[in-house]
């Protein structure tokens, strides 16, 4: 009776399992692949719609805005307008802020202004008010809403005055009241010339001197 030997079992071939390894790898590269065909023009288009709409959207908002009015008013913070009146004294003007009228460029709406006259010399005149206009083609100042002017000869309140800027003469048809060098004084109208040297009251004239 033959002896039973035993039968060798094939073995695994030599570099099987790299070779598994690397289709297995190969697949994965595969699908991934694939994935990215697939979702990177998806994600090309959306970036696409979403520029196009984006431009459409800026080009429809662009039509809809008002175009800038060319002619809105100037508005100034804190300007200072400065000149010389006839005689070549000098003056200040100034306000907490200026708008410019858009209908005409000469003329500005200031809101509390102060004017300084004859600001080199020694007293100089303060001239201030709520508002005013002042016209820069004639040097006139319209002044209201409080007006107050103060100096070496005194200070008087009236509810607003003309002034011109080139001769230094302050006139105004309203009452006007105020304590000057010779005591209290109220009127119906005035007259201020040569830089508050020269004072006209006229109209109901009520005084009381002041005894020096």
């Amino acid at each position: 009776m033959s002896a039973i030997t035993d039968i060798p079992v094939p073995g695994t071939p030599p570099g099987a399992a790299s070779r598994r390894i690397s289709i297995q790898r190969w697949r994965q590269r595969s699908r991934l692949i694939h994935g990215l065909r697939v979702v990177l023009p998806t994600f090309i288009a959306v970036i696409i719609v979403g520029l196009a709409g984006a431009v459409a959207y800026n080009a429809i908002t662009s039509h809809r805005t008002p175009p800038k009015d060319s002619s809105a008013p100037i508005r100034l913070v804190n300007p200072h307008f400065v000149g010389r009146d006839s005689k070549g004294k000098p003056f200040l003007l100034t306000s907490i802020t200026a708008t410019r009228d858009p209908q005409n460029y000469q003329r500005v709406f200031l809101d509390r202004p102060t004017l300084t006259l004859d600001t080199d010399g020694p007293d100089p005149t303060h001239i201030t008010s709520g508002a005013g206009i002042y016209h820069e083609d004639t040097g006139k100042l319209e002044v209201s809403k409080g007006v107050r002017m103060s100096g070496a000869r005194g200070a008087f309140d009236t509810d607003s005055s003309l002034f011109d800027t080139k001769t230094q003469e302050l006139v105004g048809t309203v009452d006007i009241q105020g304590l000057g060098i010779n005591g209290q004084i109220q009127a119906k109208s005035y007259g201020v010339y040569d830089n508050g040297a020269r004072m006209v009251f006229t109209g109901d004239i009520r005084s009381r001197l002041q005894p020096k």
